[in-house]
């Protein structure tokens, strides 16, 4: 087994314990901090493939933009009001037996295919190829992206901008 297995794994092994705690936590501020470790192990799992721009991606939109304003918004409402979120538990039995449906598919398959978690010789970084068609090919689009956004940005600043009166 080399490094690059035992890392996989660690990876994998975080991903599954803290989504694991993400969906049967009680306390909602707990649920999101352990997504947060989700996402981190999937943006790991991300540059251990070789896809390292989706793994940065990863890390800067889910991570640092949608958790962070999640938590924000969890700790903001959360002294509003004392309503009490129940966390029904009636579906355990039809969610176990998909689980594990699901898991004896994937085993199954991983299987069958010879699953190999060897690196690939060529391990380049993606982010140049992505950047030079950005810049070249697509550049018309990027742009036009761009300022779509630069509007969204400006008209959701407008309207969160209370009047005086």
């Amino acid at each position: 087994m080399s490094l690059y297995d035992i890392i996989f794994y660690l990876f994998a092994l975080l991903v599954l314990v803290s989504a694991f705690i993400t969906v049967t936590s009680k306390n909602i501020v707990h649920s999101a901090f352990s997504l947060m470790f989700t996402l981190f192990g999937v943006a790991g799992i991300y540059v251990l493939l070789g896809a390292d721009f989706l793994g940065v991606v990863q890390l800067l939109v889910y991570v640092g933009g949608i958790l962070i304003l999640m938590i924000f918004g969890v700790m903001m409402t959360n002294e509003i009001t004392n309503v009490d979120i129940k966390t029904g538990t009636t579906q355990v039995v039809p969610a176990i037996i998909g689980v594990g449906l699901f898991a004896g598919a994937l085993t199954s398959m991983m299987l069958r295919t010879g699953w190999n978690s060897q690196p690939s010789e060529n391990m380049d970084t993606t982010t140049y190829a992505i950047g030079k068609l950005l810049l070249t090919e697509y550049v018309l689009i990027f742009e036009l992206l761009g300022m779509l956004l630069l509007v969204a940005l400006i008209g959701a600043a407008s309207v969160a901008r209370k009047e005086k009166e």
